[in-house]
């Protein structure tokens, strides 16, 4: 239950398969044992200004980075057949998977669940107001540089290990 791994996705234009970064961290029976991160050259390196303002990813920082087809061997190292964390992992989830369309790359390789665990939909369930990432990591003591793939993949995966840790006590409590 505690071997996971938790992702997140910069993008560089509102469209879902322009993933311009990415975090994944892998934890492995309570502790995280890898962090991977990486710019991605987005299709034809086109940006919008109103998602630059939000990550500070630019078309010269990415102009020399892999596109994605080319690092996908090393995320599929990291999520096959795992359990897949992301904050808002519909968001998440729906770039990877038309990413790897746009790159004729087939997602049920993976092996991994059609949905994945969702921190924020956790959060909110158990009363966090708001349960944006940057609002629960900081209830919670997490560092966090918000809209860094890998800070927000690492606060992700803390939270996440947080809420299975007050299960495991919660059900100890019960027995």
């Amino acid at each position: 239950m505690n071997t996971f791994t938790a992702i997140d996705f910069e993008t560089a234009t509102g469209y879902m398969d322009s993933a311009c970064a990415i975090g994944i961290i892998t934890v492995e029976n309570g502790r995280i044992t890898d962090e991977y991160h990486t710019l991605i050259q987005p299709p034809e390196n086109i940006y919008w200004n109103s998602n630059i303002k939000v990550h500070g990813i630019t078309p010269e920082m990415t102009q020399h980075s892999p596109g994605f087809h080319a690092i996908y061997p090393d995320i599929k190292e990291r999520l096959y057949g795992r359990t897949v964390v992301a904050h808002n992992e519909s968001f998440d989830r729906t770039v990877l998977k038309k990413t790897m369309r746009m790159y004729q790359l087939d997602y049920d390789e993976l092996m991994i669940a059609e949905k994945w665990q969702c921190t924020c939909r956790i959060y909110r369930s158990i009363g966090f107001k708001p349960a944006t990432l940057n609002a629960c990591c900081e209830k919670m003591n997490i560092p966090l540089n918000h809209h860094e793939a890998l800070s927000d993949a690492r606060g992700c995966a803390l939270l996440y290990l947080e809420y299975l840790e007050k299960q495991i006590m919660k059900t100890s409590n019960n027995s």
